[in-house]
């Protein structure tokens, strides 16, 4: 089989001599409107299912809308909160709101009827579903029974299977990793007809980890998060409704609170700041994640009295709609990550045009161009992280932020192009179907 991969002798993907037509910054609406204008029109004979895990907007609007531009016809399987009129009103997208709505606070009788429930229709659907490919962007909240029962009864069906994955071990990323994890997820690379990553370190980390052929796998762009609204909004006017000046040097932490995402390492680093400077200012927004203990520990550094002053806490989910005032209102966006292959964080904040400081574990470092779209630290280290941030504020992409925010933007659109990402898939899916 021909394996389909877009990588130089770095493994990061190389950038577009011109600008790549496609759909950044468009909605699924504006992209639906060039699908007539697909450049291969074999595409129009594929249809495939797309089993979205019911969330992880971003990824799986930015992939339909790339999937729409390829004149790739699918089944979408979402969920209230990926549902969309523009969707629903295309011709060449079938929706399945298998799901419905999600709510967490939901009681336990309530959350198991629907999962139940979720699953029944979920069998029903596959059974009698049209399309020879399904490709899952994500486990459902039952990962063991979705990695094993559930591949073996697409297999026994005689589908095909595409698997898009994120995370090659997540469970030895959060620390709770198991011999059952270890196996389950083996059994589903195993089962795979094909996987997608996103570095050339993940496809490794497969090779390594689980014995899977490089030949089974192919590196995508991660496609960058344009789905986040992005008004007229100002960083003056931002700002105000954090109660920052425009004086303030403004760091954002944003997202999950969890160990493998360092945050005591930037704490460190902060208290290590603010004797050198009153300006410096800290938002945290986000909230913990299945780390009682963890959040417990950070609670304990945020009481420090060299950072009460300069940290503006925001525990909580942080909804799309209000996304944009924390990326606005900050200078620069810090991920001290201690473990991680990539980051959507990341493409969040060059979507914003947001320099970012990021420790150099993963593939961050090839994401990341020194001095013009941030800077690299080592991890662990807070008095390094200290450093990089004080470099930054001393750079010229600092004192040229308003340009620098654009030609960030600019690189992001280029670099990782939806548009490559939909080549890429619809390549996989006519091959994979054409084998016997």
């Amino acid at each position: 089989m021909r394996v389909v991969k877009e990588e130089t002798n770095d493994g990061a993907v190389p950038f577009p001599k011109v600008p790549p037509a496609g759909f950044f910054g468009k909605s699924v609406h504006e992209a639906a409107a060039t699908s007539t204008k697909a450049t291969d029109v074999s595409a129009g004979s594929l249809r495939v299912a797309v089993l979205t895990g019911g969330g992880d907007k971003p990824y799986a609007h930015g992939l339909a809308a790339c999937l729409i531009s390829q004149g790739v016809s699918f089944d979408f399987i979402g969920s209230d909160e990926l549902d969309a009129p523009e969707l629903r009103q295309n011709p060449l997208v079938r929706v399945l709101n298998l799901r419905g709505a999600m709510r967490p606070d939901a009681g336990m009788a309530r959350k198991a009827l629907r999962v139940l429930i979720y699953y029944w229709r979920l069998l029903r659907y596959a059974a009698k579903a049209r399309p020879k490919l399904f490709h899952v962007l994500w486990n459902n909240r039952f990962a063991v029974l979705d990695r094993t029962l559930l591949m073996l009864y697409y297999r026994a069906l005689g589908k095909r299977i595409v698997l898009t994955v994120h995370n090659v071990n997540a469970g030895q990323r959060d620390g709770n990793d198991s011999f059952l994890n270890r196996l389950t997820l083996r059994i589903q690379y195993l089962l795979a007809d094909h996987i997608f990553v996103h570095t050339r370190q993940m496809s490794q980390a497969l090779r390594t980890g689980f014995s899977i052929a490089d030949a089974k796998v192919s590196v995508i762009p991660f496609g960058i998060n344009s789905t986040v609204p992005n008004t007229a909004l100002t960083a003056a006017e931002a700002r105000q409704r954090l109660g920052l000046s425009c004086t303030h040097k403004v760091m954002l932490f944003f997202g999950n609170i969890a160990p493998y995402k360092g945050l005591e390492y930037l704490l460190d680093a902060a208290a290590l700041l603010a004797p050198r400077g009153t300006d410096y200012r800290l938002i945290i927004a986000g909230k913990p994640k299945n780390s009682e203990a963890y959040w417990e520990k950070i609670r304990q550094r945020l009481s420090l009295p060299e950072l009460r002053a300069s940290v503006i806490e925001r525990i909580e989910y942080v909804p799309d709609a209000d996304t944009e005032i924390y990326f606005k209102a900050a200078d620069v966006l810090v991920l001290p990550y201690v473990h991680i292959f990539q980051s959507g964080v990341l493409f969040l904040g060059y979507n914003f045009g947001l320099p970012v400081i990021a420790s150099d574990v993963g593939s961050l470092r090839e994401d990341i161009v020194e001095g013009k779209t941030g800077f690299v630290c080592m991890p662990r280290d807070p008095i390094d992280l200290a450093k990089s941030i004080e470099t930054y504020f001393s750079s010229e992409l600092y004192r040229r932020r308003d340009a620098g925010r654009q030609e960030i933007r600019d690189f992001a659109n280029e670099r990782y192009s939806w548009t490559r990402v939909g080549e890429i898939t619809r390549e996989v899916y006519r091959s994979v179907l054409a084998r016997r």
